[in-house]
């Protein structure tokens, strides 16, 4: 099989489109569309289905789509393997975490890094959802749980904790509760059910006597802590947030300080085969300088 003819290909598997993929490739709509038909003419299948919306691979597309992914895959982490400095950093590194963590936390922090390792550069790929580091979808990954993937490497940065806050406004409206059990008045703003970034997100719900019926638990659900703390400043009623939203939280007022609440426990992962990366070991040791800074 042609490498050109393969390549052209899963662009187009992953763009669902001629036109999508040539653009990518900088090639004309009629130049990826022959090299497809060459390609399902050497192997005597078809690889999609063709219809007015755009295409949708066929049972043998899907197959060779996963193979030609891994071995894309495989070779760019073996190029930057290659093309890395024996004696410094150098080099991209994509970094995968949370939309809270990275907008709050991370990002602020970046300039740093980065000028301290001028060789270095970045992609920062905010999801809450994982990305799938063993098929190269992002390099490292920052994340709120233990990896779920087998073969991936894990440090434990840092465990933290969260805060409940309110507004001033909100506080002098509905009274500042002094007991969990007191929440049971209060309007909550909760995270919505969508891919959750961290686990127990919603623990304050949970910390309150089971509402009266008819009595909405939330006020709000939203799947963005982002947009909870403001709606939280707009003095809309009271959440909690992780410990990594400090700096977002000028200008609230921090309750219920002795509540248990469980932990964040934070984790630096990456792919086995970058074990030896010196972008991927200065990077974590950046990290837990910094959250070491904050102790």
């Amino acid at each position: 099989m042609d490498w050109d003819k393969l390549r052209v290909f899963h662009a187009v598997a992953e763009a669902g489109s001629f036109t999508h993929a040539g653009d990518t490739l900088n090639l004309s709509q009629s130049a990826v569309s022959r090299q497809i038909s060459a390609l399902e003419d050497a192997l005597q299948v078809p690889l999609f289905h063709r219809h007015a919306r755009g295409l949708i691979l066929t049972e043998q597309g899907e197959k060779l789509n996963a193979t030609v992914r891994e071995v894309f895959s495989k070779l760019a982490m073996t190029e930057a393997l290659l093309t890395e400095s024996k004696e410094k950093p150098a080099g991209r590194i994509k970094v995968t975490t949370t939309l809270g963590f990275g907008a709050s936390w991370l990002a602020p922090r970046l300039e740093g890094f980065l000028n301290a390792y001028p060789e270095v550069t970045m992609t920062l790929l905010l999801d809450d959802a994982d990305l799938d580091l063993a098929m190269r979808e992002a390099d490292v990954a920052i994340r709120m749980h233990p990896p779920k993937q087998p073969d991936l490497v894990q440090r434990h940065l840092v465990s933290m904790d969260w805060h409940v806050v309110a507004s001033a406004e909100y506080l002098k409206r509905a009274g500042t509760p002094t007991r969990p059990e007191e929440l049971e008045g209060h309007k909550l703003i909760l995270f919505g059910d969508y891919r959750p970034p961290v686990p127990d997100v919603n623990w304050l719900a949970d910390a309150v006597r089971r509402p009266t019926p008819g009595t909405p638990r939330a006020l709000l659900g939203v799947n963005s802590l982002a947009a909870m703390l403001h709606a939280v400043k707009s003095g809309l009623g009271i959440a909690a947030v992780p410990d990594y939203m400090v700096a977002d939280m000028a200008g609230l007022v921090r309750i219920l300080p002795e509540i248990r609440a469980p932990k964040v426990d934070v984790f630096f992962v990456y792919p086995e085969e970058l074990r030896n990366s010196k972008r991927v070991a200065v990077f974590r040791d950046f990290l837990l300088a910094r959250i070491n800074q904050r102790k």
